[in-house]
């Protein structure tokens, strides 16, 4: 294997674990303020919806598969449901709409 693998994986490494390791170490036994822990808390919803909402546009030539997936998931969701159920309920919608068109 030539070297410029070994500097690749080690860089990766180091930027995996640098993030997470500094904060820990740095931040033991502190409580951030409240503002910073709102926009903390809110970090994994945006991460998620820039993830994926250009996936449902671009799932499969048809763009209503994608838009109509999105909506029965935001639908079920929207009562309650856990995660599971959103899922299989979205899956099943689009099973649904496969079939018929």
């Amino acid at each position: 294997m030539e070297t410029w693998y070994w500097w690749m994986i080690l860089g990766m490494a180091a930027v995996t674990y640098l993030p997470r390791a500094i904060p820990l170490t740095l931040l033991e036994g502190r409580e951030l303020p409240l503002p910073i822990q709102h926009v903390l808390r809110n970090i994994p919803y945006a991460v998620l919806g820039a993830l994926i909402f250009p996936a449902i546009f671009f799932i499969q030539e048809n763009i209503w598969f994608g838009v109509i997936g999105a909506v029965a998931a935001f639908g079920i969701a929207f009562t309650g449901a856990n995660v599971m159920t959103v899922v299989l309920g979205s899956i099943a919608v689009l099973s649904i709409y496969s079939l018929l068109f």
